[in-house]
């Protein structure tokens, strides 16, 4: 079994910034992929970034310049620096993992619970 817990989250002001971790643990093997997702009231849900096990990242246009993922590999953890917040930033941040597990050896992806971003103008 694996788990995967977001932290970070909270309220902050426009211009502001936040760090959001995304932690794994269980079974595992190795991950691929860690992705941030987030979904505001009333929109859908869409990828902000994603970060290869290798260092490779992607972006959304939305929050390239402002947003670093970034990843610790011996700790099965990512991370999402957020800098120059905007209102619309504001959503649920969920993280997921694409993780090798141990019982099979097989890929699955793990999502987090996610973790509230308000940013107030």
């Amino acid at each position: 079994q694996v788990q995967v817990v977001e932290s970070g989250g909270g309220l902050v002001q426009a211009g502001g910034s936040l760090r959001l971790s995304c932690a794994a643990s269980g079974s595992i093997l190795s991950i691929n992929f860690i992705s941030w997702y987030r979904q505001a009231p009333g929109k859908q849900r869409e990828l902000v970034a994603s970060i290869n096990r290798g260092g490779s990242t992607n972006y959304a246009d939305s929050v390239k310049g402002r947003f670093t993922i970034s990843r610790d590999n011996a700790k099965n953890t990512g991370y999402l620096q957020m800098n120059s917040l905007k209102p619309e930033d504001t959503a649920v941040y969920t993280c997921a993992a694409d993780v090798q597990v141990v019982v099979d050896m097989r890929l699955y992806r793990y999502w987090g619970q996610g973790t509230q971003v308000t940013v107030s103008s």
